[in-house]
């Protein structure tokens, strides 16, 4: 039962895929009235240290679509970050996948059947390696057009979440690698395992909204 809720959830988000990209870079430059924008509105003031490396004042892309012209430059510079987070989207919905698969695997190896535990060992690699592309894909996007105000958001909260997920990710880990000399362990690895699903798999619903 439990199974067959989670399948329905992971559905729901790929029938959904591509609404999160689309509704975060909707404002489309070229149909403002030009005259009317501050061209240092184009580029928010602040924004990730992993952004501002590629894409800030003084980024390694400053400048390399628009010849020279801001509102071409950020419109294409939006088509990027729009198909970015469509990728980060699917690799959000590639990692639930991955967890899932492992979490059943893990639950076999958990009673007893060790001759999952290669597998199981291979579900992980993949499930960091898939997250840890996803997680670098979000945070090398182009920044959004303008500020976001500080009222409570289903971006701000996917942010939130990304925060638990992250640090889950990292305790599901050590405390897997550190099972086999200490099986005591064990219940808080599978704690650790599913607050990192359960918050990932929220993380993307509520960005739905």
């Amino acid at each position: 039962m439990f199974k067959r809720y989670i399948l329905q959830i992971l559905f729901f988000l790929l029938i959904n895929n591509q609404l999160y990209a689309q509704n975060d870079t909707t404002i489309q430059l070229n149909n403002m009235d030009i005259n009317e924008i501050d061209s240092s509105l184009l580029m928010p003031q602040k924004m990730l240290f992993t952004q501002s490396i590629l894409w800030g004042s003084h980024g390694l892309l400053k400048n390399k679509f628009g010849n020279g012209d801001m509102v071409k430059e950020r419109t294409i510079q939006l088509n990027i970050r729009r198909k970015m987070l469509q990728v980060h989207q699917l690799g959000g919905f590639l990692t639930l996948g991955a967890m899932l698969a492992q979490g059943i695997v893990g639950s076999q190896l958990y009673k007893g059947d060790y001759n999952v535990k290669q597998l199981h060992e291979n579900l992980g690699s993949a499930v960091n390696l898939i997250y840890g592309i996803t997680a670098v894909n979000s945070l090398l996007t182009p920044p959004a057009v303008f500020h976001r105000d500080k009222k409570l958001s289903s971006m701000r909260i996917h942010k939130w979440l990304a925060v638990v997920h992250l640090t889950g990710m990292i305790a599901t880990n050590i405390l897997g690698n550190r099972i086999e000399k200490d099986v005591s362990l064990k219940p808080w690895h599978r704690a650790a395992a599913y607050t990192t699903f359960a918050s990932l798999a929220t993380a993307m619903i509520v960005i739905k909204f």
